[in-house]
């Protein structure tokens, strides 16, 4: 299974809350839905939290 890149992650999370906010969902799917975000959340900011690692070595050494 191919991995969904960031910006494909960060539409789905959008793409989510947009259906919460829309008040038209069950409470079944709004819990599925929740979850689903906050996963996709956490693995989201496991990313942006790798690239700034990533970054703070590249500057290091640049330096």
């Amino acid at each position: 299974m191919n991995e969904l890149t960031f910006e494909q992650k960060q539409e789905q999370l959008e793409a989510i809350v947009q259906k919460l906010e829309s008040g038209n969902v069950p409470l079944e799917e709004m819990i599925r839905l929740y979850e689903q975000g906050e996963e996709i959340y956490r693995d989201c900011a496991k990313t942006l939290d790798a690239y700034e690692k990533r970054l703070s070595e590249l500057e290091k050494e640049n330096a």
